[in-house]
């Protein structure tokens, strides 16, 4: 099967050593495996290792009056030829030895950074997009940058969400989320995230659109905040999301689950999309967990490959 890929050239490697600050361009960079560039304030064991700008999105800035100089939005490369922004997640970049897998599009700004601050604008949050060190080496400008496009047959990505209280709180041990991270790897899912936030919905809407835009998760499970408590929000906060609604998975989850206890009615669980991704609600329990997963998740590889677009409906 061919995957296709696109070619760009490295115009400049930039390191900062402080997060916040613009970076500085360097005549060549290092980087480390599962860690990044060495010496910038960004490298670490995370899914940001490495930020890279398209030079072009750049030279648009600044016909605009921007006057932003190389590394001014922060950014460790930039790359002439390539739109990053317009590449999926997954997407593989290869640069001499160096082999860099993209991670998240774009970022949310929680504190401007110096180019906005002098010319009220950044182009970094929606245009920059961020990247993981799978093979180390060295970047210089003038190398040329390959990108190749994940093979349509890749594993599904997904992330696990956990609301609760008590457990973000330290109160209570969370296991219904790391038992939902084992059973879809056990399924072949990729987990690129696991989370454990509060009850609060403007906080969980913020990680769903992250985890569906930024990181573009094909599936995203949710476990508690789905019952009738004034602090359960999770089926707001998901439907919040929503581009379209799922309703046949709750109503199986629900189904399966009055089987075994008549209380399963009382579960507000919804699953939506929000644009290619999938956001399913189950409840906090492990034995809940366990069990709607179980029922749910040989169907969901269907649907996943019908919204990525390698399976067509069936008539079965």
């Amino acid at each position: 099967m061919e995957i296709k890929s696109l070619c760009g050239i490295v115009k400049a490697v930039c390191i900062s050593e402080r997060r916040g600050t613009e970076k500085m361009p360097v005549t060549q960079a290092e980087l480390r495996a599962g860690y990044g560039i060495v010496n910038d304030a960004h490298a670490g064991s995370w899914h940001r290792q490495v930020s890279l700008l398209s030079y072009n999105k750049v030279q648009e800035f600044n016909a605009r009056g921007g006057q932003a100089q190389v590394g001014a939005f922060g950014e460790n490369i930039l790359v002439e030829g390539l739109d990053f922004k317009n590449l999926p997640v997954g997407t593989k970049l290869f640069c001499g030895e160096v082999i860099l897998k993209m991670t998240q599009i774009g970022k949310e700004c929680h504190t401007h950074c110096q180019i906005y601050k002098r010319v009220g604008d950044c182009i970094m949050p929606r245009e920059g997009v961020f990247a993981e060190v799978l093979q180390g080496g060295t970047i210089k400008p003038g190398d040329e940058m390959k990108a190749v496009l994940p093979a349509p047959d890749a594993p599904f990505t997904a992330a696990v969400v956990t609301l609760s209280d008590k457990g973000f709180a330290g109160e209570r041990q969370d296991t219904s989320g790391p038992l939902a991270v084992q059973l879809l790897r056990a399924a072949g899912y990729e987990v690129i995230e696991e989370l454990l936030l509060p009850d609060d919905q403007a906080r969980i809407e913020r990680e769903l659109i992250r985890l569906c835009d930024g990181r573009q998760a094909a599936l995203i499970i949710t476990t508690g905040g789905t019952g009738m408590s004034p602090r359960d929000c999770t089926p707001e906060a998901t439907m919040a999301v929503a581009t379209r609604n799922v309703p046949g998975i709750a109503e199986a989850i629900r189904a399966g689950s009055m089987q075994i206890t008549p209380r399963a009615m009382l579960g507000r669980g919804v699953a939506v999309l929000r644009n290619q991704t999938l956001i399913v609600n189950l409840p906090g329990s492990r034995k809940a967990v366990e069990e709607s997963l179980q029922l749910v998740l040989p169907q969901l590889e269907h649907g996943l490959k019908i919204l990525r677009g390698t399976e067509a409906e069936c008539g079965r």
